[in-house]
């Protein structure tokens, strides 16, 4: 970063800008410092940062207070009065957007070197799944990681710091520096991780319990992050931080502080989800998709509902995920990918219902967008989880849980076969050392899909990997695979014998 930070690159109203600009010439050429003219009219200095930078609107009562001090002549006064002309147009957020989704925290927020270790700190984004909050799709370079855990700091301790583009960048690499750092501490201390410029190529699918790329996978440290310095707390404090300033944001700053606010929301959401608290990663995809929308941000929008009907899923709610999924297409309409994911999460929702006709017809339609040309109304394909590759494994993924779940409702064995040829599929386009949570979950499926073609003995075979863990807690949505393979397990353990009844044991010892 040199030189003075640029500011926010978003449409500017320009008013309230103009009076931070004037009442910082006024003062100069009065020869006052801000903490002089803050001590005269009652205000820290920080206040009077604030004002200058446009972040904080003032009252009439103080304008004319420092018109008098700085001898402006009632200039300020005036331009104070366009000012408030100009916003008056702007709505009143709804009071839940200016609340965060979950209480505050006893401890202050974590911050510091920890906060963004240089070897996950992405260069450039879209990266770790998450976009630009100024230049979205396009992408764009971000700040050296010295430099944007400094001014994430700053943001998050002074509610005065100005937000500038390095702050906004420094943001969203702090996000992903914490994304990054929760799939590490899930993949172990001997998996390494990916290259911390490399995106993850995305979650299966809409209603498919699967990490990684804008949904409820590869998004926390299973039971862990959400006290000390974890990403939890982290990605939490700072969404706290962020949606403090939206309620006297200027019109300017409003878009990007609700995408941010959005995008930390999501996180947030999935790190609780992998955690086994579906409760408040429901608040959080909540409060993530209103903050989307009012930032029409159509990607975190789907994120969310995708994320909502998995919670369905767990919920054996098919009605409710299918609902969310449907929402889907009408978050982002016109996209094939939205089509594509929104059919995927219907047939979740009609496997789930056993309607074997249904599930069939949307995996047809879903598998239909996989090799459409992306048009100019696709720009968010250039996000990596939206990309024609993971766009592959998410509906490979889906069409395994779902004709699985077919399978084990109908007890027909051609559906099984089915499932497993998908699931290899998409354990085959993951590849061997990216998402641990993903792989973990594929491998409990295809031992699964085993399981519902009467065939116990490669079943067992498959799943020791997963079992033969160093007593790492498995992911949540790993888990709930796993019960659903046990409930399969023990129904047939008299007719597979006794190996089918010890592996029930390391099952349950697993969940």
């Amino acid at each position: 970063m040199l030189g003075a930070p640029d500011p926010v690159e978003l449409p500017d109203g320009g008013s309230w800008q103009e009076f931070g600009a004037l009442l910082r010439h006024w003062r100069r050429d009065a020869g006052w410092t801000q903490a002089q003219l803050g001590a005269a009219v009652g205000y820290d200095h920080t206040a009077v940062s604030r004002l200058e930078h446009g972040i904080r609107r003032a009252t009439p009562r103080l304008v004319r207070r420092i018109d008098e001090l700085l001898g402006s002549s009632g200039a300020l006064t005036r331009c104070y009065h366009r000012a408030e002309s100009a916003e008056g147009g702007r709505p009143a957020l709804p009071p839940h957007l200016l609340r965060p989704p979950l209480p505050p925290g006893t401890g202050p927020l974590p911050v510091g070197p920890a906060t963004a270790p240089a070897d996950d700190c992405p260069a450039t984004l879209p990266g770790y799944d998450v976009q630009c909050p100024l230049h979205g799709a396009a992408g764009c370079h971000l700040p050296p990681p010295a430099t944007a855990v400094a001014l994430h700091a700053a943001f998050c301790a002074d509610p005065a710091a100005p937000l500038d583009t390095d702050t906004v960048h420094a943001l969203a690499a702090v996000l992903g520096a914490q994304l990054s750092g929760a799939e590490r501490a899930m993949a172990g201390p001997a998996a390494g991780g990916r290259d911390p410029g490399e995106p993850g190529p995305g979650e299966p699918g809409p209603g498919e319990p699967g990490p990684g790329e804008r949904g409820p996978g590869e998004r926390g440290p299973g039971e862990r992050g959400f006290g000390g310095s974890g990403p939890g707390a982290v990605i939490e404090g700072t969404l706290r931080a962020v949606v403090a300033r939206l309620a006297d944001a200027p019109a300017r700053h409003r878009r990007v502080l609700a995408r941010l606010a959005a995008e930390y929301a999501h996180a947030a959401g999935s790190l609780r989800l992998h955690g086994g608290r579906p409760a408040t990663a429901m608040a959080c995809f909540d409060r993530a998709l209103g903050w989307a929308a009012l930032a029409g941000d159509a990607t975190t929008q789907v994120a969310a509902l995708s994320d909502m009907a998995v919670l369905g899923l767990l919920d054996d709610d098919p009605a409710s995920a299918g609902d969310y999924a449907r929402e889907i297409r009408r978050a982002a309409p016109g996209r094939h990918w939205s089509d594509a994911l929104a059919t995927l999460g219907e047939a979740r929702a009609t496997a789930l219902a056993g309607d074997v006709r249904a599930t069939v017809r949307h995996l047809g339609r879903a598998r239909q967008h996989l090799d459409r040309p992306v048009t100019a109304v696709d720009t968010e394909a250039h996000v990596p989880w939206l990309a024609p590759a993971a766009l592959r494994l998410r509906v490979e993924s889906g069409s395994s849980a779902a004709l699985r779940d077919l399978a084990a409702a109908t007890a027909d064995p051609r559906l099984a076969h089915r499932a497993l040829t998908a699931a290899t599929a998409a354990l085959d386009l993951l590849g061997d050392d990216r998402l641990p949570a993903a792989r973990a979950m594929l491998t409990v499926r295809i031992a699964d899909c085993h399981l519902c073609a009467d065939d116990p003995h490669t079943a067992l075979a498959a799943l020791t990997p997963v079992l033969d863990t160093d007593g790492t807690p498995l992911p949540a949505l790993v888990r709930h695979e796993l019960r659903g393979l046990r409930t399969r397990l023990a129904a047939g353990a008299d007719r597979w014998g006794p190996g089918a009844a010890e592996a029930v044991a390391r099952v349950g010892s697993a969940i």
